[in-house]
């Protein structure tokens, strides 16, 4: 495995921490890191609230790198709850196909780090709408 991957997974583990906010809100359960094209790794953690209106940790660190200017995305990992194995869910690709319609497709997801397993975004959504 690559050293930009072990970065990115520590970027990731420093903001994991499940936390209750309030009786209607826990964040943190999930967390992800999202390296933009310039190399700049991006964090963000799940905010599950009880009216369906949380975000995903994936999604939550694209808007981090668009807050901060950037637009484009290199790599994507997720930490899920146990560290398990897993791919963005459909809101989450959904995102990255409309951000970067034509160049999605090469973006490279950690499916499984204990194994560094890596998928492209192509190879999850071959056939997306926007094309």
């Amino acid at each position: 495995m690559d050293k930009i991957w072990e970065e990115m997974y520590e970027a990731a583990k420093a903001v994991l921490g499940s936390v209750t906010i309030s009786d209607y809100v826990k964040a943190g359960e999930v967390s992800a890191a999202v390296r933009s094209k310039s190399g700049q790794i991006y964090t963000g953690v799940c905010i599950d609230t009880c009216s369906s209106l949380g975000i995903c940790a994936e999604r939550n660190a694209i808007f981090n790198m668009i807050t901060n200017g950037e637009y484009e995305i290199d790599r994507v990992l997720c930490i899920p709850p146990n560290e398990g194995k897993g791919a963005p869910c459909g809101a989450c690709r959904e995102l990255m196909t409309q951000l970067m319609p034509g160049k999605y497709k090469d973006i490279k997801i950690m499916i499984d780090y204990s194994k560094g397993q890596v998928m492209t975004l192509g190879e999850l959504t071959p056939e997306w709408w926007i094309e």
